[in-house]
C-alpha cells in the first residue's frame, strides 16, 4: 500500500507542471524537476539514478521520427528541456525487471488535489501515480529481491505529443536499459497485455483558390471537400485493419462566415497491431483517397456553388505521412505469461483491442518479455480529459501487483540457482 509519504510525493508531482512541449505551446513545464522529485523519492527503494540526460539529437535524424517532432530538431532547447531518467537496483548483469513510467502529461493543467480517496490532476493516471505506486511496490518487495536481481526504472520525457517515444524510450532501450522483464506502466486495469499498437498519422491538404462570399462557385470550397472526405473516411476505412483503430479528426478550413476558404486539411490517425498490417492500411488510405475523390466529382459536378471544386478536386488535395514504418509490439513469451499467471496477474482478453505505448520499441528485442500493465483505465479515469484521476485504491493494488511479479520473479530466478546436489 501506498504510504502517507507516497501520497505527498505524487501531490507534489501533479503540482509539477510536465506538459509536452509539442502538446502545449506556452504552458509552463519543468520535466527536469519532476524526475528529481521522483529520483530522490526512489532512493528509498533502494533505486539509485545511472543516467538522467537528454538524448543526443542524432535519435531525430531518422524516417519513423514523427514529423512534429523532426520540426523541431533545429531547436537546441527542445530536447535540452526533455530528460530522461534511468534508475537501478541491484548489480550489472543480474537478470532484470524493468519498469517503464512517463512523468510528461497531455496538455490542460488540472488541479492537483486528494480528498483521502481519490487523487486529480494531469498525470493522475497517466501516468504519475502509476510510477509512484510502482515504486512503493519495488520497496515492499526489497526483502525478497536479494542481491541476484536488479531493478530498472525507465521515467522517461517523449511519451505524449505523438512523440511515440523516439526521443525517450528508444534511446533507453538501444542503450541496453532493458530488463528479462519489461513492465511499461499504463492503465490497463491491472491486467497484463502483450500487445501495443503503433500509430502513424496522414494530412490530407487542399491547397486550392478561395473566394468570397457573394461568389463561393468562384473558388474552392475546402470546407465541403475535407467534410465530403471526412465522412467517407470514416466508412471506407472501419475496421480495415483487425486490432486497430481509425480516428478522423483535425480538420480545419478557417474560422470566418462569409468566405469560401480554398487551403484546409484533415488529419486521420490510424493503430495498428502489426508492421504488415501497417503498411496495408497505408495502401487502404491511398486508395479510399482516390474513392472518395471520384465519388465527390460525381456528387457535386453539377452544382452551381461547387462546379469547380469537384472539377480540379483531384489536383488540388494531396496525401502527406507525418507519422508512419513504427514497429508494434506483439509479445509471445510464454515464461512471462506463465510468471505474470503465477502471481495472479489477469490476462488482457485476447479479443479486446490494445493500445499504442512506448513499449513498441521492445519489440525483437532479444531475450526479452514486455507487458504493458497498469491502474485503472484510459477512458473510465479520464486520461487526456478533464477530471483525470486516480483511486487510491486504483493505486494500492498497482503497487501490490508490483510486489507480487517482483516476488515471483526473484523465486524463479533461485530457483535457477539452486546448486545440483552432490
Amino acid at each position: 500500500m501506498l504510504s502517507p509519504a507516497d501520497h505527498d510525493l505524487l501531490l507534489e508531482l501533479l503540482r509539477i507542471p510536465t506538459v509536452n512541449p509539442l502538446e502545449g505551446a506556452g504552458e509552463d513545464s519543468d520535466l527536469p524537476a519532476a524526475q528529481r522529485v521522483f529520483a530522490a523519492a526512489a532512493a528509498a527503494a533502494g533505486l539509485t539514478a545511472v543516467h538522467h540526460t537528454a538524448p543526443d539529437p542524432a535519435v531525430l535524424d531518422r524516417d519513423d521520427v514523427p514529423l512534429t517532432v523532426r520540426e523541431r530538431a533545429g531547436d537546441a532547447r527542445f530536447l535540452a528541456a526533455q530528460p530522461s531518467l534511468v534508475l537501478r537496483r541491484g548489480p550489472a548483469g543480474a537478470p532484470a525487471v524493468m519498469f517503464n513510467v512517463h512523468l510528461d502529461t497531455v496538455a490542460g493543467i488540472e488541479p492537483a488535489g486528494f480528498d483521502g480517496v481519490r487523487f486529480t490532476g494531469r498525470g493522475a493516471i497517466d501516468a504519475k501515480g502509476p510510477a509512484v505506486a510502482m515504486l512503493a511496490g519495488v520497496r515492499a518487495a526489497l526483502p525478497v529481491l536479494g542481491d541476484r536481481v536488479a531493478v530498472l526504472v525507465q521515467a522517461v520525457a517523449g511519451e505524449e505529443g505523438g512523440a511515440m517515444g523516439v526521443y525517450g524510450t528508444r534511446p533507453l532501450v538501444e542503450a541496453g536499459h532493458v530488463g528479462r522483464l519489461n513492465v511499461f506502466c499504463e492503465p490497463t486495469g491491472l491486467r497484463y497485455l502483450t500487445r501495443s499498437t503503433a500509430a502513424m498519422t496522414a494530412c490530407v491538404t487542399v491547397d486550392g483558390t478561395g473566394s468570397i462570399d457573394d461568389e463561393p462557385g468562384a473558388g474552392h470550397n475546402a470546407t465541403v471537400l475535407l467534410g465530403f472526405l471526412a465522412q467517407h473516411f470514416a466508412t471506407a476505412l472501419d475496421g480495415a485493419e483487425p486490432g486497430g483503430r481509425v480516428c478522423v479528426a483535425g480538420l480545419h478550413t478557417g474560422t470566418a462566415h462569409n468566405r469560401v476558404y480554398g487551403t484546409g486539411r484533415l488529419l486521420l490517425n490510424l493503430s495498428y497491431p502489426t508492421a504488415a498490417a501497417g503498411r496495408r492500411l497505408e495502401e487502404r488510405v491511398a486508395r479510399a483517397l482516390r474513392s472518395g475523390l471520384t465519388q465527390f466529382r460525381y456528387r457535386f459536378h453539377a452544382t452551381r456553388e461547387l462546379r469547380r471544386t469537384a472539377e480540379d478536386a483531384a489536383k488540388i488535395v494531396s496525401l502527406r505521412w507525418h507519422k508512419r514504418g513504427l514497429p508494434a509490439l506483439d509479445c509471445r513469451d510464454r515464461w512471462a505469461t506463465g510468471l505474470l499467471d503465477a502471481a495472479g496477474v489477469a490476462a488482457w482478453p485476447p479479443a479486446e483491442p490494445g493500445f499504442t505505448c512506448d513499449a513498441i520499441w521492445m519489440h525483437d528485442v532479444p531475450g526479452t518479455a514486455t507487458v504493458v500493465l497498469g491502474p485503472g483505465e484510459l477512458a473510465g479515469n479520464n486520461a487526456h480529459a478533464t477530471g483525470e484521476f486516480a483511486e487510491l485504491a486504483q493505486l494500492d493494488a498497482f503497487a501490490a501487483t508490483v510486489t507480487r511479479v517482483l516476488t515471483e520473479f526473484a523465486a524463479r530466478h533461485e530457483e535457477d540457482h539452486v546448486p545440483d546436489p552432490a
